[in-house]
């Protein structure tokens, strides 16, 4: 890899006159689900390890900037889970009222704790977590223009990633499983369809406002039914283009935070809107300690109803945010989705703390309960987890 930075500086794309930063992650990782498995070949946990390297380098009187991070996971079971991915590989310069991204990078829209409807940049890593939250890297060309009023962000993404789904061994998969070989498309260039995005973000008083449009290729894709090689069903991805217009807005007022995000989506079957929204409430210093305790509440409601192919369709999430504000930056997060028409819930809890400066500790358990048959994530109600993982930071 330093080779590969030696050459980029002798061809005077990188300088040779500025050190280089480097961090580094590595992760063991074990999880265990306590029910049966739906099929024979699934296993009820094993291990899994991971290693993030980030290499950072700025010059020009920090008006340029160049970074690169690399991931890999080797998991026990899953061979599909076995995988690497280059999460940035971005060059960033920034002028005067300007700044324009090269390569690969990662993007976040959205503001809400439970579902982030309005993200719709980068291909979720579901490898990682079901959650979402794991992002691959997006090959771009983002311009950003600074004005008065606030933000404009542009977007050119000439390559799509397509979403990769756990193998016949893994858990916390569909029934019948994805295959991940046969993809289906509705374009005549495949991966290779060019999406186009932009975003005005602008603050009017305690409010953070953001509105975006996206076309291109969905990071979501619809499921036909079909067979795989061996005559198995199988669920087929089908990535459609789309338009997806969309509007997220924060406040931050005295100890609430408003939280609300919304989209209206047209090319995916039927066009519908959807919208998610809520507070978190937070309680300083609570039971005359210094940690903080957080009420949070949000709504999620989808236009498509039971036809929606998301599980969050119309429900309500509850949580506590339980925030030590010790030195060991421990945390702790539980709440539950529930829907309110079939009575289908999602049950989650995450704690991480520090144990020494370079090692920390994180647990989460997740179950699904009372699921209907026709909800999208009735696949994972025999899959609920405990996982564990230390991670050291070099």
């Amino acid at each position: 890899m330093r080779a590969i930075f030696r050459s980029l500086a002798v061809l005077g794309i990188l300088p040779v006159t500025v050190a280089a930063e480097w961090s580094h992650e590595m992760g063991l990782e074990g999880r265990h689900h306590w029910q049966s498995p739906a099929a024979v070949e699934q296993k009820d946990g094993g291990l899994s390890l991971h290693l993030e390297t980030e290499y950072y380098r700025r010059w020009d009187e920090g008006r340029q900037s160049f970074t690169f991070t690399p991931f890999v996971r080797i998991d026990q079971q899953d061979s599909e889970r076995t995988h690497w991915d280059l999460r940035e590989a971005v060059w960033i310069y920034a002028g005067d009222g300007w700044e324009t991204r090269v390569g690969v990078d990662k993007v976040f829209w959205g503001v809400t704790e439970a579902y982030h409807l309005v993200d719709v940049i980068n291909q979720s890593d579901l490898l990682e977590n079901p959650d979402g939250e794991q992002k691959l890297g997006q090959p771009m060309l983002k311009l950003s223009l600074e004005r008065e009023w606030g933000i404009v962000d542009l977007y050119l993404l000439p390559y799509f990633r397509e979403r990769q789904f756990p193998g016949a061994k893994g858990r916390l998969r569909s029934t019948p499983r994805v295959d991940n070989d046969q993809v289906a498309y509705d374009n005549g260039l495949d991966e290779y369809y060019p999406s186009v995005a932009g975003r005005v973000s602008t603050i009017v008083g305690d409010w953070d406002i953001g509105f975006a449009h996206f076309h291109g290729t969905s990071r979501d894709p619809r499921f036909t039914p079909g067979l795989d090689g061996s005559g198995n069903p199988v669920l087929i991805p089908n990535y459609d283009i789309i338009n997806q217009t969309s509007l997220d807005i924060q406040a931050a007022i005295d100890d609430w935070l408003w939280k609300f995000e919304a989209a209206y989506r047209s090319g995916q079957g039927e066009s519908f809107s959807a919208a998610t929204g809520g507070f978190e409430y937070t309680l300083v210093g609570v039971g005359e300690t210094k940690a903080d305790l957080g009420v949070l509440f949000e709504v999620m409601l989808d236009s498509r109803g039971n036809r929606a192919t998301t599980p969050f369709n119309h429900d309500v999430f509850a949580g506590l945010r339980w925030v030590a504000n010790d030195a060991a930056g421990t945390e702790v997060l539980g709440g539950v989705v529930v829907d309110w028409e079939n009575g289908g819930k999602f049950f989650n809890l995450e704690a991480s703390s520090r144990l020494t400066d370079n090692l920390k500790a994180s647990l989460q358990v997740r179950a699904w309960s009372d699921l209907d048959r026709n909800d999208p994530a009735f696949s994972l109600s025999q899959d609920d987890y405990i996982e564990a993982k230390l991670t050291y930071y070099f």
